[in-house]
């Protein structure tokens, strides 16, 4: 193989995609599988991303990854106890549940859903029940070649979830992806693939939570792929609260078409590495895209949040609103892109991101970018960081309040906006409860 970035990790995974490829029988000749060849060729022929990589420019994954995972260890086997895998659950969600151990379909945890117009199938399930819907969406949102990442779940698909959502049909709980993992025994590693598909007029919430459990090394690698189709209205959300040696890399493209709603609700609390690249194409007249985010680091978590918004057709609207906040030697990265297409007239495109340091030792790397070639548009974006500002500081704790808790007070305050967006309580009690306990800490 010749010499290309990660060259050590894709010699590991070319003699686990030979062996994949056996197991898989009659389906090796499916139009999926194609796919997977292809995801597989382009891998050992553009590697991963190199240290000069611009889009990883802050992000250096290959290195971490070369270091700290083993690509040549089988996934080990899952151990933990059910008590185990409820403490990581969110308490009082009302939602239909799906629980993957390891990255794999546990049936004996997840709910049974029975909902007419609903279909919800572990993906490996999909590939033979609802092959010519997975055939027709499968790999046409997140473009293999784009990114190195996106090459790598590609070729591997097999675990994760199938969600279609009928005509009109408004799914009545949210329907949340606990994706747990066991390293306590040895470093782990696996991919997720998951498609959702929403039909004219459907409404439908989805979840995404994950969490590792152990001291060991771990690797997740997620690919999500939208299809929204008109007048659909779809929530999605994130929630990364993993452990100190979790190394994680999400690709979500969502596509929408006319008059459709997409919400990204990205939380990032915790991890070794954090990769979220989002992409959003409003590819219809009329659509509407929310994107809010928020992360919360300390000790050395690196969180990297890369978004793309882009508008095709005219009358559409997207906010962007990114919100960190940065403790002792935590690092966080943003990168935001609006493209605005000459055909996208009437456009109304917002980008904010904002950042707030504790220490001297945290860092932010941010660049929002706006290109347009449509004259007739509201757009703006722009970017601030700075430190907890010392007069509102000093302001209450000459009424009495403590420096600690005074200074947690003022940084929820600038979190908020973020989480008022949350419209669902039990998530969003959830996620202030764990950034109150830090911020007080």
């Amino acid at each position: 193989m010749k010499e290309i970035a990660g060259n050590t990790i894709i010699s590991s995974l070319s003699a686990q995609f030979e062996a994949f490829e056996k197991q898989l029988n009659g389906q090796s000749k499916s139009a999926v599988h194609q796919v997977r060849k292809a995801a597989m060729a382009q891998l050992q022929t553009a590697g991963l991303p190199a240290a000069r990589d611009e889009e990883y420019k802050f992000t250096n994954l290959t290195k971490a990854l070369a270091k700290n995972i083993d690509f040549d260890q089988a996934t080990p086997a899952f151990n933990l106890t059910p008590e185990a895998i409820k403490e990581v659950q969110v308490t009082g969600l009302d939602a239909y549940k799906l629980v993957f151990l390891n990255g794999k379909y546990s049936e004996e945890l997840s709910d049974t859903i029975s909902v007419e117009g609903l279909t919800v199938l572990p993906f490996q399930a999909a590939l033979k029940d609802k092959q010519d819907v997975v055939e027709q969406y499968f790999g046409k949102k997140a473009d293999l070649e784009s990114d190195p990442f996106i090459a790598m779940n590609t070729a591997f698909s097999m675990n994760g979830v199938f969600i279609e959502v009928a005509d009109k049909v408004v799914v009545d709980k949210p329907i949340v992806l606990y994706f747990v993992g066991d390293s306590s025994a040895a470093k782990l590693s696996y991919q997720i693939r998951n498609l959702v598909v929403a039909g004219k007029f459907a409404e439908a919430t989805v979840i995404e939570k994950f969490d590792t459990i152990g001291d060991n090394e771990s690797f997740t690698n997620v690919v999500n792929e939208f299809s929204v189709d008109h007048n659909a209205n779809v929530r999605y959300f994130k929630i990364e609260n993993d452990s100190d040696q979790a190394y994680h890399v999400s690709n979500t493209h969502a596509s929408q078409e006319g008059s459709s709603t997409f919400t990204a609700n990205t939380i990032a609390l915790n991890g070794a590495m954090v990769r979220n690249n989002l992409n959003i194409r409003l590819d219809g007249e009329g659509c509407e895209s929310h994107m809010n985010g928020l992360y919360v680091l300390k000790g050395k978590t690196h969180v990297d949040n890369h978004t793309v918004v882009d508008h095709v057709k005219p009358n559409s609207y997207s906010n962007e609103l990114y919100k960190g906040i940065m403790d002792d030697k935590s690092r966080g990265v943003f990168n935001g892109k609006i493209f605005v297409r000459q055909d996208a007239q009437k456009t109304n495109a917002f980008q904010s991101n904002k950042n707030v340091l504790l220490s001297d030792n945290a860092t932010i790397n941010t660049k929002p970018q706006l290109e347009i070639w449509a004259d007739d548009v509201k757009c703006s974006h722009g970017c601030t960081t700075g430190q907890l500002d010392q007069d509102a500081l000093f302001y209450l704790q000459a009424r009495g309040i403590l420096k600690d808790k005074a200074r947690a007070i003022l940084l929820k305050a600038f979190a908020s906006d973020v989480l008022e967006n949350i419209d669902n309580k039990a998530i969003k009690d959830y996620l202030e409860a764990i950034i109150t306990e830090r911020l007080e800490a």
